[in-house]
């Protein structure tokens, strides 16, 4: 079986996912050129994100990761919070880039980033490649923002369902009957 068959549409090509996080390394590199630039990494879902965007930052920056999950196996957030793995560096006097798959109902993020402002960083804001501002519960935005969806069950470029299909290389629609087994 192809993962390919279990995409309904692709959304958002692999060459314009390219053109997008080209863009956002250079508009991130201007922003904090002098700055003491930390990526921060939300696994599992922004890794592919956070290799091509740092891969196109080009002034000096360190990575950390953090692993939050608020899904679980379902395809709807719980509302709960769980740090599963958090960062190994001291945040004091970093400019922290939270590095996001998809900005979906900002549950996450608009409990995390306060949580991380606790650690005395110099600023902290956020990079996602996708936004569903529809589905939005929580008062958050991206400061670097890639791609707008709809309201529609995304996997590939780091996204998946049931840990697969993160692997694809472009965004694309699931097939409702694949995950309404």
């Amino acid at each position: 079986m192809r993962m390919d068959d279990d995409v309904l549409k692709v959304l958002v090509s692999q060459e314009e996912l390219q053109a997008k996080v080209a863009q956002m390394g250079r508009d991130i590199s201007r922003d904090y050129e002098g700055k003491n630039l930390l990526l921060v990494s939300i696994l599992k879902g922004s890794v592919v994100y956070m290799a091509d965007l740092m891969r196109a930052i080009t002034i000096p920056c360190k990575i950390d990761f953090m692993v939050v999950s608020s899904y679980g196996a379902n395809t709807e957030t719980s509302g709960l919070v769980k740090i599963i793995k958090d960062l190994d560096q001291d945040l004091s006097g970093k400019d922290v880039l939270i590095v996001e798959d998809i900005l979906d109902t900002g549950v996450t993020l608009s409990k995390l980033k306060p949580m991380l402002g606790l650690r005395n960083p110099a600023s902290i804001r956020i990079a996602a490649i996708l936004d569903k501002p529809t589905r939005r519960k929580a008062d958050i935005h991206a400061d670097y923002l890639g791609f707008e969806v709809p309201d529609e069950f995304v996997v590939g470029y780091g996204l998946d369902y049931d840990e697969k299909y993160r692997n694809l290389p472009y965004v694309g629609v699931l097939k409702p009957e694949v995950y309404q087994k």
